[in-house]
């Protein structure tokens, strides 16, 4: 029972950690971009990426050994749709990292990486749609928890 609740802390504090990444990388996005804020933005991305493998890892438990079992999960329209959700988070991710990422060589030499303004436009517009869609997922583990959706025998 222990294991099941640190499991789920973990798990809750994962989903809380990629929120809190996602508005900070939102926020930093805005305005003129300065070294301080490309750092800013691959460290965070970075515990964004740690935290979003930290979700799927104690989902994973979740799933196979604690909470209701895999057969439930496994007949639970929002649970589906979650992870539906959450795969096209992780997909629309992509660029942004990536994009961070080039950054790295010409951080290195303390100069500020070059994000034309439609570029970022185009990040802000990627991050804003991962917060929506981060929305719906909690929405879905609401109707899942509360057996809403389910459609097993």
């Amino acid at each position: 029972m222990l294991a099941s609740a640190l499991v789920a802390f973990v798990h809750h504090l994962a989903a809380f950690a990629i929120a809190t990444a996602l508005a900070i990388e939102l926020v930093t996005l805005r305005g003129e971009l300065s070294v301080e804020k490309a750092r800013r933005l691959i460290n965070v991305d970075a515990v964004y990426g740690i935290a979003a493998m930290t979700l799927v890892g104690g989902g994973i438990a979740r799933v196979i050994w604690f909470e209701k079992g895999s057969a439930y999960y496994l007949h639970s329209a929002p649970f589906i749709a979650k992870m539906i959700l959450f795969a096209a988070i992780g997909l629309l991710s992509i660029r942004p990292t990536v994009t961070f990422l080039s950054w790295r060589k010409t951080l290195a030499n303390n100069r500020v990486p070059v994000l034309a303004a439609d570029a970022q436009r185009s990040l802000r517009r990627i991050v804003h749609l991962e917060l929506a869609l981060l929305a719906l997922v909690i929405l879905c583990a609401a109707l899942m928890a509360k057996g809403i959706g389910f459609f097993g025998g």
